[in-house]
């Protein structure tokens, strides 16, 4: 079928959503059985996310949840999407990959980002504040000298230094220079605006410098991608996201996922509904032979080394057949 398919890895970023009547516990259980499956199917790594106090995210803790999904795989490389940097001191950052590492050896990703707290209460819990994330590219520096053994301190993190935990800079705003100039891969998303990624894209392979972690640029275009047997189930698929994403911007609280059934009969304010049709909009989701052409089209576009699926839906088995149909593209590709 398509060159540019079968020369692209696959992976997933799993975010632990919570769903409407189901415990938050469910949600990390199914994010644990789902990188299992995903390892069955082929899938190159599975990430999970960092969220907090957020009602619809169980996941919390990245580090702790990947050696979860670790120790219940054997193959898939296994990572973060990603820790927080301004959220931790880097120090224990490179401790926490460092066992890791040390526990399940060649498998393990350090996706990192940017981003603080959304909300004054849980900035003020982690003893952070906006102002924080302004000095990531100092952070990101400084934890990658702990697995190199050059802090000035004279501390050493154990047992990070001298292990190579491959590091990836999720690129939100500035995100892409900072990857380009600390020669680092870099994660962006998303694809529901192909041309602001398509910018970032090209000024981060203009910026790059090599670096002792990636001689070449490295980059990892993520969004939401949805198979089906027909649109229509495909596009179900995406309501219940679709709404959550549209409370969270009308309440400023993102909720656990309702039913799709229940999205479409839920009422909205007009200013909702703008949120929830957008929301809907821009994503690569139909059949498998649909599909196929935007993901083709996509990688030529972009040239990304890899795609991070990053869907999330209220129907668990919906979403595995969906990964199902996914992997039978990349197989044919």
């Amino acid at each position: 079928m398509s060159s540019s398919i079968a020369q692209t890895r696959f992976s997933v970023l799993d975010r632990s959503r919570t769903r409407e009547g189901h415990e938050a516990a469910e949600a990390l259980r199914d994010t644990v059985g789902l990188a299992r499956e995903l390892e069955e199917l082929g899938y190159h790594r599975i990430w999970v996310s960092e969220h907090h106090g957020v009602p619809g995210v169980a996941g919390s803790a990245p580090t702790v949840l990947a050696a979860a999904v670790a120790a219940a795989t054997r193959r898939i490389r296994v990572g973060t999407g990603g820790v927080m940097l301004p959220n931790h001191q880097p120090f224990v950052v490179a401790e926490q990959f460092g066992v890791l590492e040390s526990l399940f050896p060649g498998r393990i990703d350090m996706g990192l980002g940017r981003s603080v707290a959304f909300t004054d209460g849980v900035r003020r819990a982690l003893g952070r504040d906006k102002s924080d994330a302004d000095d990531f590219a100092g952070q990101l520096d400084e934890l990658l000298g702990w697995f190199r053994g050059t802090s000035p301190t004279r501390a050493h993190a154990r047992p990070a230094e001298g292990l190579t935990v491959p590091p990836f800079v999720l690129a939100m705003g500035e995100g892409a220079d900072i990857a380009a100039r600390a020669g680092l891969p870099m994660v962006i998303g998303d694809l529901r605006n192909r041309e602001k990624m398509q910018r970032g894209i090209d000024h981060y392979r203009a910026a790059f410098r090599p670096s002792p972690w990636a001689r070449e640029p490295y980059v990892v275009i993520s969004g939401t991608v949805a198979v089906a047997a027909t649109p229509e189930e495909a596009r179900r698929l995406l309501l219940p996201e679709a709404w959550s994403m549209a409370y969270a911007r009308t309440h400023g609280t993102f909720p656990p996922l309702p039913p799709a059934g229940e999205v479409e009969n839920r009422t909205m304010t007009g200013r909702e509904r703008d949120f929830y049709e957008s929301g809907l909009t821009g994503h690569i989701a139909g059949t498998e032979e649909q599909v196929a052409h935007e993901l083709e089209t996509v990688l030529k576009e972009t040239g990304a080394q890899e795609l991070l699926v990053t869907t999330s839906t209220y129907d668990r088995e919906a979403l595995l057949d969906s990964y199902r149909r996914l992997a039978r593209i990349i197989e044919a590709g």
